[in-house]
């Protein structure tokens, strides 16, 4: 490798070559990494592909009657949601695909398949994010409850859907576009 194409010397070791935020990875503690890789975190285009448009829908709704203060709770609400619920994802996405991800180069060097987390470790993380999820979840109005709970089964069955469809990102944009449909009914 040249000097060019190698890592930051203070990169941890499992920092993906393709990581938009190695130098972020580096600044956690070694035990907590791999759980930030699992989460994405170091990928965070995720996270505002679904923070974004909660902001814009907000944004929306306050045209008529400008901006509130209760709209700066809103946004880190919608910050906090679309951070765990994307680490939730990506998290369940990875144990769903755990043997696949193993015999595939690109993959295996993922936080199960390399060992570095447990699948026990997978599933507490998981629920921890779920916990986090569900304690914005209870700050939200019904009719955004009821978006986010219709969204659950097709954000669930989406790691599923690469072994049926070829288009597997299809799913995963109507799953989004689902949860899209709902943001300007969050803050009525």
């Amino acid at each position: 490798m040249t000097e060019a194409n190698s890592p930051p010397s203070h990169a941890p070791d499992i920092v993906p070559a393709d990581s938009a935020l190695p130098g972020l990875l580096a600044l956690l503690p070694s035990a907590v990494q791999p759980y930030a890789l699992l989460a994405r975190l170091d990928r965070p285009v995720g996270i505002w592909l679904l923070f974004l448009p909660c902001l814009m829908g907000l944004m929306f709704q306050r045209i008529a009657t400008g901006i509130y203060t209760i709209d700066l709770l809103w946004a880190a609400l919608f910050l906090i949601g679309a951070a765990v619920m994307r680490g939730a994802g990506c998290t369940w996405n990875d144990i769903t695909d755990r043997d696949i991800d193993a015999g595939v180069a690109r993959t295996q060097g993922r936080p199960l398949p390399s060992g570095a987390v447990t699948l026990n470790q997978a599933y507490l993380f998981l629920v921890a994010q779920l916990i986090i999820g569900l304690l914005v979840w209870l700050c939200l109005p019904r009719d955004a409850k009821i978006v986010a709970v219709l969204s659950l089964p097709l954000i669930g069955a989406y790691p599923f859907m690469k072994r049926i469809t070829w288009w597997p990102q299809a799913w995963l944009g109507m799953t989004l576009n689902t949860r899209y449909f709902g943001i300007a009914q969050m803050t009525t």
